[in-house]
């Protein structure tokens, strides 16, 4: 399925959201690795108006568990 251009706008927005939080303590490719696999968890959701939501906060759940370091 193709990714609507203003749904990968927002999962864009978050991902840079999430590198300002996270910039002390994350990479940031840390944070586009958790960011990539929130996404990813909801490619096969037919109702995408909610997935750059869903998508934050799943990365921030997958950033605050992981260890530093790691790919969450």
């Amino acid at each position: 399925m193709a990714i609507d251009p203003r749904e990968h706008e927002a999962v864009r927005a978050v991902t840079e959201r999430l590198k300002n939080s996270y910039g002390a303590k994350r990479s940031p490719g840390e944070v586009e690795a958790a960011v990539a696999k929130a996404h990813a968890a909801f490619s096969d959701r037919p109702v995408r108006d909610f997935v750059p939501v869903l998508v934050e906060r799943k990365a921030r759940r997958l950033l605050d568990e992981s260890s530093p370091g790691t790919t969450p």
